[in-house]
Order: C-alpha cells, then sequence, then structure tokens
C-alpha cells in the first residue's frame, strides 16, 4: 500500500480507537463516573472485558455482540460509535493532512459525538464537556491557519449570547423553558473552535434539520407540539458541516446576491 492509503487506515484506526473511549464517556459521564476506571465491564454478570474482547468493531461482529461470559447482549450503537468516530477521523485527515488542523479538529469532533448522544439519551449537555471547550477552543485560535483570536473570541460571544436570548425570550413569551442552557454553551464552544462566521451558519443549519427532524418525530409518534426534543445533536451536525462544508456553501451563497 501507498504511504497515503497507510496513513489513512491508521487515522481510521485511531478514530475508532478513540470512538471506544467515547462510548465510556457517553455512559458514565452523566452518572458522575470516572471515564478511567475501573475497567469496562459487562452490564449483565460484572465480567471484566478483556482487551482481545474490546477491540473497536471487531469485537463485538466476532462475538455476535453479546458478552463472552453471560451472553448478555451488547448494543449496536458501541460499534456504531466506533465506526461513526473512525470515518470521521479519515474525513479529517483527508480534509487536512497529517496535520495540527487536523488534531484540533478530531478533538472538537469527538467532543460532539460525546455530547449528541449523550444529549440524546439524557437531554442534557455536561458542562464537563462544553466548558473546558470553550477555554481549549480559544487557546487552539492561536495555533489554527487561518483563524484568530478575535474571531474565536466572538464566536464565543455570539454563540452563546445568541441562544441565551432565544432561551429567555421563548420563556418570556411562553413561561415554559425552550433550549437549554447547555445549548447555549454548546454553541460558544463551537465558536471558540470555528469562529464568529460559523455561529449563523450552524444556527440555521441545526434549526432547519432540527425542525424537518422535529415535525418528523411528532407525525410518526403523534405527540404533540411541546414533545421535547434535543437540540445539541443538531447543533453538533450544523458544526459538523461547517468544518467540511461551510465556508464553501457561504461563499456560494453571497455569489447568488452578485
Amino acid at each position: 500500500m501507498t504511504p497515503a492509503i497507510l496513513m489513512a487506515v491508521f487515522t481510521f484506526l485511531l478514530g475508532a480507537v478513540v470512538g471506544s473511549f467515547l462510548n465510556v464517556c457517553i455512559y458514565r459521564l452523566p452518572l458522575e463516573q470516572s471515564v478511567v476506571s475501573p475497567g469496562s465491564r459487562c452490564m449483565g454478570c460484572g465480567t471484566a472485558i478483556r482487551w482481545y474482547d474490546n477491540i473497536p468493531i471487531v469485537s463485538w461482529l466476532v462475538l455476535r455482540g453479546r458478552c463472552r461470559a453471560c451472553s448478555a447482549p451488547f448494543s449496536v450503537r458501541y460499534p456504531l460509535i466506533e465506526l461513526l468516530t473512525g470515518v470521521l477521523s479519515l474525513l479529517l485527515f483527508l480534509k487536512f493532512g497529517l496535520s495540527l488542523s487536523f488534531g484540533i479538529m478530531f478533538l472538537f469532533c469527538a467532543a460532539l459525538v460525546v455530547v449528541t448522544f449523550i444529549d440524546f439519551d439524557h437531554q442534557i449537555i455536561p458542562d464537563e464537556i462544553s466548558l473546558p471547550g470553550i477555554a481549549l477552543g480559544f487557546i487552539c485560535s492561536f495555533f489554527l491557519p487561518g483563524h484568530s483570536w478575535l474571531s474565536s473570541l466572538l464566536g464565543i460571544v455570539a454563540g452563546w449570547g445568541g441562544l441565551a436570548l432565544v432561551f429567555y425570550g421563548y420563556l418570556w413569551l411562553t413561561g415554559r423553558e425552550g433550549m437549554g442552557g447547555g445549548d447555549a454553551k454548546l454553541l460558544a464552544m463551537m465558536g471558540a473552535f470555528l469562529g464568529l462566521q460559523a455561529v449563523p451558519f450552524i444556527i440555521f443549519a441545526s434549526s432547519l434539520v432540527g425542525t424537518v427532524a422535529g415535525l418528523s418525530i411528532m407525525a410518526v409518534q403523534r405527540k404533540d407540539r411541546h414533545l421535547a426534543i434535543p437540540f445539541g445533536p443538531y447543533l453538533a451536525l450544523g458544526a459538523v458541516l461547517y468544518i467540511f462544508f461551510g465556508p464553501q456553501l457561504i461563499q456560494w451563497y453571497l455569489q447568488l446576491g452578485t
């Protein structure tokens, strides 16, 4: 294989291994448990999972999604998250090469994967992810090509402030909480990593996809219009779309008016 193909395989495998750790974070962070110890165990019998039964994607397929000791089922979501993180790592490598930008954006996307599935499960966005992420994104702005600390700082302000206005405006108008405060902190983290110009794009893209998805869910489940739907995953999708297509789509849109 050529060096480029070897590097592509390596980055996919790296992402899959990180995805295995993200599964631990997704399960343990909402329970306020350590993500380091104890090691992975079967939820059915408590048996420690050995290293050869913890190989990303492969072990789940070999064991047919069951514990070797007690045959309790393991969720298919575990290998899917490993696969998702591997694919994200590969796509980021294809876009940025093996560079500092790749490392920073991979770390950012890994955080988005954790946020997405915790929000799906618990409808919360952990401050343990978003608040350190805001600070880290601002620090990284000094090292990302084509990025600036000022754009990062303004992105933080616009991200938090924009959704905070929506949150308090909806609360004032309806007397009910709509979008959570965690969403505002998450968008502030996105602004820190991606800059001010990304915030309007993320809000528009996530609102568009979220509205379509929400209406579809309500139609299928026949729920009322007050159905609680987590918004964090749609913000995460908007951020990923911006990384790969945002500047091009913004440029295309601006050219429509010329």
